[in-house]
């Protein structure tokens, strides 16, 4: 079982920024990566979890997929978006998922199969990026990334799913490290995935917040997803959130086919989804 390291900060360097409106905010931060199927009582003690179910994620060859950056459900209607944007989903890829009383009263009344990663608790309440899907993942590990400055992790989930044509999909949930002078840390935190990913020969979803609020980042991005032969999602009408011009969210992939891509707004939250439904190519 991973062990605990605690982190005090101020609420002018990091509530301020995270929205927690606490001065002397108190945060538990993991010093290994951790992952929970369990909703209501989570458990984080171990780095994947093995799932010896077969069923595929597709239905008749297409899936949908949705990323949004949920922002700790701080907005009202979250409820009512999430629904919305899951509503035809077969996974839902969500980043700054707090896992409070609200979000497991919504999960436990739903059929999605969970897998959540620990990056932080706080107030005794876990953070970080979260996979709602139809059918469980054969396997899904998690990742952190610390960052330089707030000293509290940003997390990724890594998970294997069946498809019906007999391949494997390798899916990224990544909330990527924001506050850092340089690119280092921003590169280790996607190089630290590659290892996986590079031995994976079937289809490939990356997708998340990826925090490229400067050229810098995305040129890093792009490198990377073209070291894997990742092509991005091109989105019919584009309203990603952006910050100094720059969208902070994205999806690339490679083995599979764009059916319909959309990133509809929405005030419930600080960031707009990305909706994808792929097709599978012929095997």
């Amino acid at each position: 079982m991973a062990r605990y390291a605690k982190v005090v900060a101020g609420f002018g360097v990091v509530a301020g920024v995270l929205g927690f409106g606490a001065f002397n905010a108190s945060f538990d931060v993991s010093t290994a990566p951790e992952i929970s199927a369990e909703v209501l009582a989570p458990q984080f003690s171990f780095r994947c979890i093995d799932s010896i179910q077969g069923l595929p994620l597709d239905q008749d060859g297409t899936f949908t997929v949705s990323v949004w950056n949920i922002y700790k459900q701080q907005r009202e209607n979250w409820r009512t978006a999430l629904d919305t944007f899951s509503r035809d989903s077969d996974l839902v890829l969500l980043q700054e998922a707090s896992l409070n009383l609200d979000l497991q009263s919504y999960l436990e009344g739903s059929e999605w199969k969970v897998r959540m990663a620990n990056a932080f608790k706080f107030m005794n309440t876990p953070a970080g990026v979260m996979n709602l899907s139809n059918v469980d993942a054969k396997q899904t590990c998690a990742y952190l990334a610390m960052e330089p400055w707030l000293r509290l992790p940003k997390s990724a989930l890594l998970s294997q799913f069946s498809l019906s044509n007999g391949q494997t999909l390798a899916v990224v949930n990544l909330h990527g490290v924001n506050f850092s002078i340089g690119l280092d840390e921003y590169k280790a935190q996607l190089e630290s995935l590659k290892s996986v990913l590079t031995k994976h020969t079937g289809p490939i979803i990356l997708a998340g917040d990826f925090n490229t609020w400067r050229q810098g980042r995305i040129d890093v991005l792009k490198a990377f997803a073209q070291s894997l032969h990742l092509s991005e999602v091109m989105l019919r009408k584009d309203q990603r959130i952006k910050v100094l011009g720059k969208p902070l969210d994205h999806v690339y992939y490679r083995g599979l086919r764009v059916i319909a891509a959309e990133a509809p707004k929405t005030d419930a939250s600080d960031h707009n989804p990305i909706i994808t439904t792929f097709r599978l190519l012929k095997s």
